[in-house]
């Protein structure tokens, strides 16, 4: 396994931070960067627990933050803890990105967003609709349960290209210009 710089890692690490602090400033409009922080931590950071633990741990954090500030409700039921799970199967997913460029990352991301689409919106179906009566518990529900989804849906695959951007673009250009051997001379 190659061995990750520690200045390389610092920049993974700051980013997912910086990201994760942009989900709580961004809240109101939906705007996440949740998901492009999954791919992001498992394709670039070599040490696997460590590409687990900082997206799951932003998520965290902004979500103690959440809870605390009053700002929304940080902590609101089991399907949460599903979309948890989904974003430690994102990072997994990203794992396999072998070549990191525009067409991987896109593609990577708008997958992950669907993904994403369909198991936390089929998790509130299945632990939180019966708490909250909010759709019938049978396949019409499940099927208004995904259509109530789709506004945030949109949002979501945006967010997500533009995390995934931001996030890759801003460490490829930090490599490349920062630590590249021309730069030094």
């Amino acid at each position: 396994m190659n061995k990750q710089s520690t200045s390389t890692l610092i920049i993974a690490v700051l980013l997912i931070i910086i990201a994760a602090l942009s989900r709580v400033i961004l809240y109101p409009y939906n705007f996440s960067p949740i998901i492009g922080m999954a791919i992001f931590a498992g394709a670039v950071i070599k040490d696997k627990r460590l590409a687990f633990a900082l997206p799951v741990l932003a998520m965290f954090l902004s979500d103690v933050i959440f809870e605390v500030s009053g700002i929304a409700d940080g902590f609101w039921g089991w399907g949460q803890l599903v979309g948890y799970g989904i974003l430690a199967l994102i990072t997994i997913i990203a794992f396999s990105m072998k070549k990191i460029n525009v067409f991987s990352v896109a593609g990577y991301s708008i997958g992950s967003s669907l993904l994403f689409f369909f198991l936390s919106n089929s998790a509130f179906f299945i632990f939180d609709n019966p708490i909250y009566h909010t759709y019938t518990q049978d396949f019409n529900g499940y099927l208004a349960t995904l259509a109530g989804g789709l506004p945030f849906l949109k949002t979501g695959i945006v967010a997500d290209l533009v995390y995934s951007t931001v996030l890759f673009g801003t460490y490829f250009l930090v490599q490349h210009f920062a630590f590249s051997k021309k730069a030094v001379a």
